[in-house]
């Protein structure tokens, strides 16, 4: 009988060796691209347009900023803190992951093999048939948008030379311990919680058109950051794309409808804010829920961030003094928190057998362990938001003794011009920028009285 000859592209080489499979390796490369465009260009087009005109440039510039210096921090020191050998339950032991020797062997977690309690082994290390560099990548760009997503906050008030030492040391000393808890192989990951992949000034945005198209690539590209979240093109990254989808879609239509019940007209702002809590929500669950469960995650992630922003902020004293330029608190904490939560109460054991270390983990509406579940979803988004409180307050503590963290008087009335010396709308007419001598008044808040004189004004 003749030997099988396999084809040319299934033979092994250096450059293919026998564990790598090139569909994963394909899908895991495309998932961490779809997290990046997230960042470049989807939130720096949608910082640099949801804010007022004369902070389009700082806040383009503040996410395009933290994308290159977390790229650098995280090859050098921050990915080992995160996915390496344990050196804490919830620190990883810092170390460079520039090496050949490192980056091209197979991906492996060294910190998530999961024994059961008598000591032998329940769930073996990760180890996803592609290479390190791939690994790195993909968790590099997750680490990078959690940044630029923590930016929203902080437009239009945060000085960018305090925001350029704030990034390397957020990234060291909060997210690091984040990730090494929850995927990394770290006590959160271990003890078995569930997490898939977390009255204002009138404040218009200066192009809602590149508003929506900003918010565009962040939805889309959430198919890579929960899509991506197995390490392997398989079944549970097909749930979780579709998962992400459905209560991303049903969050943006509650949040609208409420808008234009209480308020009698629908907000593309108010659309944008219900899409991104919609993301938040699922994430922990992406993988993990039935898709009726993520129509119900939907419906709860398009009202209760509605309800805490629109009622609940405007009663609680509190609230209004944190200085939270786009309602991260709401979209971001109150959302992921509450997806945390309901993850537990939802999460399917067929599903949950797909992508766990804990065998026999379910959600709590599957009886068995399912209440224990729910406190174990509590007690750790309760430490991740507790240690990045105490972890950000030191922080900028720290870098308040050598830089001032908000802007001068001078450089909050002004905005880009005396930040940057630029200017994201400069241009008036043939190559003339604006003077209010010549051109009448205008105003941050699109307020104009006067008559246009048939140039073209770009606003």
């Amino acid at each position: 009988m003749a030997a099988t000859v396999l084809p040319s592209a299934y033979q092994t080489s250096a450059a293919s060796p026998e564990w790598l499979n090139k569909g994963d390796n394909a899908w895991q490369m495309i998932s961490a691209t779809l997290v990046g465009l997230q960042s470049v260009p989807g939130l720096v087009i949608l910082y640099g347009s949801i804010v007022k005109k004369k902070w389009a440039v700082n806040s383009a510039f503040m996410a395009l900023y933290a994308f290159s210096a977390v790229i650098i921090c995280w090859v050098t020191w921050a990915y080992k803190m995160s996915f390496g050998e344990k050196l804490l339950p919830f620190w990883g032991k810092a170390g460079p992951a520039l090496g050949q020797k490192f980056l091209i062997k197979q991906a492996a977690l060294p910190a998530t093999t999961h024994f059961h309690s008598d000591g032998t082994l329940e769930t073996a290390m990760i180890t996803p048939f592609y290479p390190m560099a791939s690994m790195v990548w993909f968790q590099c760009v997750f680490a990078a948008i959690a940044l630029i997503l923590l930016a929203g906050s902080l437009l239009g008030r945060m000085n960018i030379k305090a925001w350029m030492a704030f990034v390397p040391l957020w990234l060291t000393f909060s997210y690091t311990v984040g990730a090494f808890s929850l995927w990394g192989g770290g006590f959160l990951f271990q003890w078995g919680v569930m997490d898939y992949s977390g009255d204002r000034e009138r404040f218009p945005p200066n192009n809602v058109l590149l508003t929506l198209a900003g918010a565009g690539l962040l939805w889309m590209g959430w198919a890579g950051f929960n899509g991506g979240d197995p390490y392997t093109a398989n079944i549970d990254s097909s749930m979780a794309v579709l998962n992400t989808n459905i209560c991303a879609a049903t969050s943006l239509l509650v949040w609208t409808w409420l808008d234009v019940i209480f308020f009698g007209k629908p907000s593309v702002i108010g659309a944008v804010q219900g899409m991104i809590t919609g993301l938040v929500c699922i994430t922990p669950g992406a993988g993990l829920v039935q898709g009726w469960a993520a129509i119900v995650m939907g419906v709860l992630s398009g009202s209760v961030p509605w309800f805490t922003m629109m009622v609940v902020h405007k009663k609680w004293t509190l609230l209004q003094k944190v200085d939270d330029t786009l309602g991260v608190v709401h979209t971001h904490a109150v959302a992921g928190y509450l997806g945390g939560i309901l993850t537990g109460i939802f999460a399917e054991p067929t599903l949950c057998s797909l992508f766990l270390p804990v065998t026999n983990s379910r959600g709590a509406v599957y009886g068995g362990s399912g209440g224990m579940q729910i406190v174990k979803q509590m007690v750790g988004g309760a430490f991740i938001i507790g240690w990045n409180i105490v972890a950000t307050s030191i922080i900028c503590i720290v870098i308040r003794f050598v830089i001032p963290l908000r802007m001068s008087d001078e450089q909050l009335l002004i905005g880009d011009d005396a930040v940057h010396g630029e200017e994201a709308y400069a241009l008036w007419g043939d190559g003339e920028k604006y003077d209010g001598t010549k051109h009448g008044f205008y105003s941050d808040d699109t307020t104009h009285h006067r008559q246009t004189s048939g140039a073209t004004q770009v606003l």
